[in-house]
């Protein structure tokens, strides 16, 4: 696509002209028809709750059901959706028992709620938790792999690793972990925040037993859309985390996994009802789909590519930020992380270029040192990551070009 396309596209975003917004990996704005939607859900939820709920409701879920699944390569009749990844994560954890004595094993670049979760679960279940170091620039995605595979031994019950490594953005070979483990009968649950718009996802082929998604990063969807993908016979496994009115099914409700009368199965719904509340996020997912899915993910992907190539021109060829994001493609997308001088004040210096140039990205401390993540998206410029590079000279935290 042409700039001026992009530049049509990026009109049709809610974005705050005040600000640089560099950071779509913690959240994304919405397009229009999507904000549109579910503004235009709400009223008729407002103006007749149970025409709405009753009557409107099933017919809509199941087609944002099926719209999502198709997107991410995935069967509606097992795609359950939630929150978020955290309401997904903890759902799997605070269900599954695995046989003690054993290990529940993770990478050493998990997301910290997510770590603290698989905490819990390993205190009431009595197993250990174990980490593995992940290559810090894999040279390819064989790497990671002959990593986790030394890691696991005969007392593995479960592997949980993120698809996309929320500090640095890589991308982790998902189909062969899951497979290299499915072989020593290790069950596997991805956390898979970044991935839905941000990889051209086939989640049935991935071959993971549970697979936990956010919409409202680079899908783009409402703040409120989340899901779980599982594997054939994993429903089961699980327990509401609320009993509410689907917790016993109707005597007509039918087989437990065929569609029903309320826009779910039986068995998804038991797990998604929590009583009265608003589900108009999950209603305007295919909002979100459609915008995508007009743009071309091939072409966003490309996009997307040719903001991060920048940035990584700006902020390490002219300014000597190492890179901790590799440039592979099998191992990179829209986010790519930076390297900060030791001593830098993390929170210092997201602060001011917040107050003080108006600029949204990610700084945080990690283990080895403060980084810088800039997630760049469709409707951002590479006029926007150079004021990033030069706020960072301003602020004197790069040396200048």
């Amino acid at each position: 696509m042409a700039v001026a396309d992009w530049e049509r596209a990026r009109r049709r975003m809610l974005l705050d002209g005040t600000v640089v917004n560099l950071n779509t990996g913690s959240g994304g704005p919405l397009p229009r028809p999507t904000y549109e939607r579910v503004t235009e859900l709400r009223a008729r939820l407002a103006r007749a709750p149970m025409e709405f709920l009753l009557r409107e409701v099933p017919a809509l879920l199941w087609t944002a059901r099926e719209t999502l699944a198709r997107f991410v390569g995935g069967d509606p009749h097992r795609l359950l959706l939630t929150t978020n990844v955290t309401a997904a994560v903890n759902l799997v954890a605070a269900s599954l028992r695995p046989a003690a004595p054993g290990e529940i094993l993770l990478t050493d670049q998990e997301y910290t709620p997510m770590r603290w979760c698989w905490e819990r679960m390993a205190r009431r279940r009595g197993l250990r938790l174990r980490t593995f170091r992940l290559p810090a620039m894999p040279a390819g995605p064989e790497e990671i792999v002959e990593a986790a595979v030394a890691a696991m031994n005969p007392r593995t019950r479960l592997l949980s690793f993120s698809h996309v490594i929320s500090a640095t953005g890589l991308v982790l070979p998902a189909r062969e972990l899951c497979a290299q483990a499915r072989r020593r009968g290790i069950v596997t649950v991805i956390d898979g925040a970044h991935a839905p718009a941000f990889l051209d996802l086939d989640l049935d082929a991935t071959g993971c037993d549970f697979y936990a998604g956010s919409g409202h990063k680079w899908l783009l969807a409402p703040t409120g859309t989340g899901f779980l993908h599982l594997a054939p016979g994993r429903l089961e496994h699980l327990e509401p985390a609320q009993v509410s009115w689907a917790y016993q099914p109707p005597p007509d409700s039918g087989p437990p996994d065929r569609r029903d009368r309320f826009g779910s199965t039986p068995r998804l719904r038991r797990l998604e009802c929590e009583g009265t509340r608003d589900i108009c996020p999950w209603l305007a997912v295919p909002e979100s789909v459609a915008f995508h899915d007009e743009l071309g993910h091939h072409a966003i992907d490309a996009r997307r590519r040719q903001l991060t190539d920048h940035a990584r021109r700006r902020l390490t060829d002219r300014h000597g930020l190492p890179a901790a994001t590799p440039s592979d493609p099998a191992l990179s997308g829209g986010m790519v992380a930076f390297r900060l001088p030791h001593g830098t004040d993390a929170e210092k210096l997201r602060r001011a270029l917040r107050d003080r140039f108006r600029i949204e990205t990610a700084v945080g401390d990690r283990p080895g040192g403060p980084l810088l993540r800039v997630s760049a998206n469709f409707y951002n410029t590479e006029a926007e990551i150079d004021l990033l590079a030069d706020a960072l000279t301003e602020l004197a935290e790069l040396p200048g070009p």
